[in-house]
């Protein structure tokens, strides 16, 4: 319930913070010109390439765009973030 002096209670800040990264990655995505139907293509080469290896819950795969800083200079530039949940290795005879 909101308070007579204006605060919100910890949900509403952290409805407030989930809300304000969403708009960052929203920003981010417009500024590097990555569109949602680019980001599934690159889901699924991933997932193309790396299915001989291991199976991969396809369903728990993200793969967003983000701002991070590169070491050398410390400017920031766009990346690519894959949380890929592994379900099994698959070990191939060689």
């Amino acid at each position: 319930m909101f308070n007579m002096f204006g605060r919100g209670n910890r949900r509403d800040h952290k409805s407030k913070e989930i809300a304000k990264e969403r708009l960052k990655l929203v920003l981010v995505h417009d500024r590097a010109n990555v569109s949602p139907h680019f980001l599934e293509m690159i889901k699924g080469d991933i997932v193309g390439v790396i299915k001989d290896y291991i199976e991969v819950d396809e369903k728990g795969l993200e793969i967003t765009i983000t701002k991070t800083k590169r070491e050398y200079d410390d400017t920031m530039v766009p990346a690519l973030v894959a949380n890929i949940p592994i379900k099994r290795m698959k070990y191939r005879e060689k």
